[in-house]
This record gives structure tokens, sequence and C-alpha cells, in this order.
């Protein structure tokens, strides 16, 4: 499985940007996706996760109520949309796939990950 992960960029504090990641070499409908970030000298976090056909969802509490994870099977794409984004939110964003939908937060040993995309947010 190939991930491809874009829309990073640089955005004011209460800024909004959304992030993609389309796959391919594998039916992406049996795919679990999730976004995973890691900012300047820290250990990568988890983001946000939804199941194979997108019926369950699950945040950090850091971004619960301000990003929002969607999927497209048609188009082979997962979505972030970060809205009320801080500067705490400064990280290269990656995207990572697995054949199981987990919502253990601590457990990011995903079977496939894709390059980052660097997101700075900004006052």
């Amino acid at each position: 499985v190939q991930l491809q992960a874009s829309g990073g960029g640089l955005v004011r504090t209460g800024g909004s940007l959304r992030l993609f990641c389309t796959g391919s070499g594998r039916i992406f409908d049996d795919l679990s996706m999730y976004w995973v970030r890691q900012a300047p000298g820290k250990e990568r976090e988890f983001v946000a996760g939804i199941s194979w056909i997108g019926h369950m969802t699950s945040y950090a509490d850091s971004v619960k109520g301000r990003f929002t994870i969607s999927k497209d099977n048609t188009k082979n794409t997962v979505y972030l949309q970060m809205n009320g984004l801080k500067s705490g939110d400064t990280a290269i964003y990656y995207c990572a796939a697995d054949i199981n939908y987990s919502t253990d937060q601590h457990h990011l040993a995903y079977k496939y990950w894709g390059q980052g995309t660097l997101v700075t947010v900004s006052s």
C-alpha cells in the first residue's frame, strides 16, 4: 500500500487547513485510516482514526471538536479537516493505514505509513 499525504502549509492561529491522504495498491475499502503527528522534539502522537467504511471515528482529546476525519472510498482518500488551529498543532502530519481499526491511541504500530506533510501554525 502506498500512501501520499498532502495539504500542509502555513496558516495563522485560528485558521483552517484540510489534509489529504490518497492510497493505492490495495482495496482502500478494507483499510482503517489514521492521522498521526510529530511536533519538533516530540514523539509521534495519535490525532484521529476512522474505520474502513467510516462508521467509527476517534480523536485525541487535544483536537476533539476542532478536527474532523473523513474517508471517501470512491476516491481512495482520507481527509483531515482542521479548524481553529493553534500553535500547538504545528507538526508533521502522517497518514497511516491498517487492516484493523484500533482506538488505542498509544499503540501506533500501523502497518502502512505515508510520508508526512508539514503544518505550521503561526500567530
